[in-house]
């Protein structure tokens, strides 16, 4: 896996080079004191694997996350415990590696990489494992063994919460043990769009927008920077 490390301490970088140094499965190929010059790299270059620290000046871990479109997996690399729940908010982490890293603590991290990257065949998918399919304009989810069907024109929000997401529709709510990703990938992009870790919404169903926030039904949704310029495009404005 091609790799690279963005920490502003230059022993930090050092150390976890010396980590990925003892596992053959990895190449570092450039790491960075910040991540304004790591964004600059991932336009040109492609990455498989980000070791990416979370306090570092102007521009956080998290600040990095949000502006980049379509991120290779990362492992936060911190010597900060407290931001871990929300570092699995997002699908992209894996591992959460609090300061001094280990060996084998490494190792571990690495192992879930791997493990992460695996794609199942159909062969190896069981019936309990397709949580989710589309027809048209139907969405399959399963709920308690069984196949519910859900109008997509009718959801007008989907929100993440921990291992699960909530299914908001015009007449029903459902609550699903997926992740955001996976009905991201269901949804036509037409009608949906991701506004902020957390929350997908449709847009035909926005009744008002006032700063970082848009108001579905009763639902004020934050939006987040990075995900605004691109809501705003798909606003017929006047």
């Amino acid at each position: 896996m091609n790799c690279i490390i963005i920490d502003d301490e230059a022993t930090a970088r050092a150390i976890i080079g010396q980590l990925c140094a003892s596992e053959d499965s990895l190449n570092i190929l450039e790491e960075f004191p910040n991540a304004m010059q790591a964004i600059k790299f991932l336009n040109q270059h492609d990455v498989d694997l980000i070791f990416l620290d979370i306090h570092m000046p102007d521009f956080t871990g998290f600040d990095f996350i949000e502006t980049l479109k379509n991120l290779p997996k990362i492992i936060l690399t911190t010597s900060d415990p407290q931001f871990a729940i929300q570092a699995f908010e997002y699908d992209c982490i894996v591992d959460y590696l609090v300061k001094p890293i280990t060996p084998a603590r490494f190792k571990k991290a690495i192992q879930k990489v791997a493990a992460s990257t695996h794609r199942p065949t159909p062969a190896e998918k069981s019936t309990s494992e397709k949580e989710e399919s589309t027809s048209g304009n139907d969405l399959y989810v399963n709920i308690d063994r069984r196949l519910i069907k859900i109008d997509i024109p009718s959801v007008y929000l989907v929100e993440a919460k921990g291992d699960y997401i909530q299914i908001k529709t015009e007449d029903k709510n459902y609550t699903v043990h997926s992740t955001l990703k996976k009905i991201a990938d269901k949804l036509p992009d037409s009608l949906f769009l991701k506004v902020h870790r957390s929350y997908i919404i449709n847009v035909d169903k926005i009744i008002d927008i006032e700063d970082n926030s848009v108001l579905i039904k009763k639902d004020v949704i934050p939006v987040s920077r990075s995900n605004r310029p691109e809501l705003m495009k798909r606003l017929n404005l006047l």
